[in-house]
């Protein structure tokens, strides 16, 4: 199954002031459509073609690095548009009642989860990610470097943080924890989170 790069759900100025036009264009036209070229090209002849993006992710990590890396990637980001909204974030009003409910369970409350999420991506040395996911039916925040995601870590990603320096250096230069706090208070798509949630239910 060939990757493909899907358009973005939102216009490229809609997430102002928060992400800009600029870091959009950069980030979806050039970094996700690079993820998916070379991931399409690693793809032939890897014995994963028919394979769902899942499954190449899955079946690819430890064993094809570079194909890892891509397919990886893309899954990734093929999430991350849809973890951002124009008028996102909001706080514990805005999480849908059965998330909110597991957060204050599993995780402690929305005002843990926050510090903690926020602390997982600024703590994460170099590129790589911050992560909600579903393990063993409770919640649980982590961080993987480069293209690594909870899938290959026996746990279903609801919610991830782009944290390579090409998804905020634009809009914040080095300051990771102001985008970190601008992505959770003012840009996460709750209904999209739900609706993994729901399915990894």
């Amino acid at each position: 199954m060939a990757f493909e790069l899907p358009a973005l759900p939102y216009a490229y100025d809609a997430l102002g002031p928060y992400m800009s036009k600029e870091t959009l264009e950069y980030h979806h036209d050039k970094h996700h459509q690079a993820y998916v070229t070379n991931g399409n090209n690693l793809l032939k002849d890897s014995g994963l073609e028919g394979k769902s993006l899942e499954d190449v992710v899955k079946e690819s990590f430890g064993k094809h690095a570079g194909l890892f890396n891509n397919a990886g990637q893309h899954y990734n980001h093929l999430h991350f548009w849809n973890w951002l909204a124009p008028n996102g974030g909001g706080g514990a009003a805005k999480v849908p009642g059965a998330l909110l409910k597991a957060i204050e369970s599993d995780l402690g409350g929305y005002d843990k989860f926050r510090t903690d999420f926020i602390a997982a991506g600024t703590t994460q040395f170099g590129s790589g990610w911050a992560w909600l996911s579903v393990k063993d039916g409770k919640l649980a925040i982590s961080k993987t470097p480069n293209g690594e995601s909870p899938l290959v870590h026996g746990a279903t990603p609801i919610l991830g943080v782009d944290v390579w320096e090409h998804s905020y250096y634009i809009d914040y230069r080095n300051a990771r924890p102001k985008y970190l706090e601008a992505f959770v208070d003012s840009l996460i798509n709750w209904e999209y989170v739900e609706k993994l949630y729901s399915a990894a239910q």
